[in-house]
């Protein structure tokens, strides 16, 4: 196979240099339409998702659709106050670790810098709290009252500075690689795919607004009606402080879902399929839901057979999110032996 460490190391970081929010795609989705254009025609669903066609297969060969979600976490403003900016989540984020955090502010006039900001805990009154609350912090933007009035409105989206950052042994640090790594690998495999070209017919949906409900996933799944779907998304990876009944570790390997709204069978296959080229996997039981896109893909139109990969991903929601790439080079190795070898 043709999957690199490398290569996909260089699709993850194009990937996560362009800012991307729920709703917002516009440059995550012109970043990846630019990389499979080459391997068929991509097109844009209403709610901003991309889907393309890599493999047409043969005539009554199953299809299948391989699907990360090319959304991230981020901001909106929500008032321009005295030269500062209010603002609200998009996503799931803790505000402990915002203050201090530097910020990309994608208003009508152009990107502007900022930084978000709290008062100091030295002038933060007598209180034993001192927990951190999101209506109590300010995006700063250093302009006058006057100027900030100007250039700023509600509505204008907000993104995280950072890039990211290669690490020792191939880890990758920085914002959006949930789900823009799942993004790499499934873009991996499709290249792969469309050079080999397989009976099953095999399509990419990158779906747009994941980290604020999964409606791309749903509709993109519902335009395309595919007989099996396999979601790529991150999950929690080991860290410092974190329980190893919760996590799994970096570099492991992929994990691979197991829960009652995933096809049993379908995730068997990927099980024997690993077993037999020997790619590690570390199993993620889950009772419910799995608070992916699996849940929604599953679930779009008549039902579709779905699995669920997920990348161990350390620090998730936050500027400095970690991952080893060779978790993402496999997960793109076993999707691509899913279409070549037969769902």
């Amino acid at each position: 196979m043709n999957i690199t460490i490398e290569k996909t190391a260089a699709t993850a970081r194009a990937l996560c240099e362009v800012p991307g929010p729920s709703g917002r795609e516009c440059a995550a989705f012109a970043a990846a339409r630019a990389m499979l254009a080459p391997l068929g025609e991509v097109t844009r669903t209403p709610l901003g998702s991309l889907l393309c066609c890599v493999n047409p297969g043969r005539e009554g060969a199953p299809h299948l659709l391989l699907e990360a979600h090319l959304d991230q976490i981020g901001f909106v403003v929500t008032r321009v106050e005295e030269g500062f900016l209010r603002f609200a989540k998009v996503g799931g984020i803790d505000p402990r670790w915002l203050p201090a955090t530097p910020v990309v502010i994608h208003a009508a006039g152009g990107d502007r810098p900022g930084i978000i900001t709290s008062v100091p805990p030295h002038l933060a009154g007598d209180s034993d709290d001192h927990s951190i609350k999101i209506e109590d912090l300010l995006i700063d933007t250093g302009c006058r009252p006057e100027t900030a009035e100007t250039l700023f409105a509600p509505g204008d989206i907000v993104t995280f500075a950072a890039r990211p950052v290669m690490l020792q042994n191939n880890r990758l640090a920085g914002p959006a690689l949930d789900d823009r790594i799942g993004c790499a690998a499934v873009i991996a495999a499709a290249q792969e795919i469309a050079a080999e070209k397989p009976d099953c017919r095999v399509t990419v949906l990158l779906s747009s607004m994941e980290e604020i409900g999964g409606q791309g996933a749903m509709t993109g799944g519902f335009a395309v009606r595919p007989d099996y779907a396999i979601a790529v998304d991150v999950s929690f990876g080991d860290g410092f402080g974190c329980r190893a009944e919760q996590t799994a570790p970096l570099g492991g390997g992929p994990m691979l879902g197991l829960a009652p709204i995933l096809d049993r069978t379908f995730t068997r296959r990927l099980q024997e399929l690993a077993k037999a080229h020997e790619i590690p996997l570390q199993p993620e039981p889950m009772g419910g839901r799995t608070g992916t896109d699996a849940d929604d893909l599953a679930a779009a139109g008549p039902g579709i057979k779905t699995a669920l990969i997920s990348i161990p991903l350390r620090s998730m929601h936050t500027v400095a999110e970690t991952v080893d790439l060779a978790d993402a080079a496999n997960t793109a190795r076993l999707m691509a032996l899913a279409a070549k070898e037969g769902i």
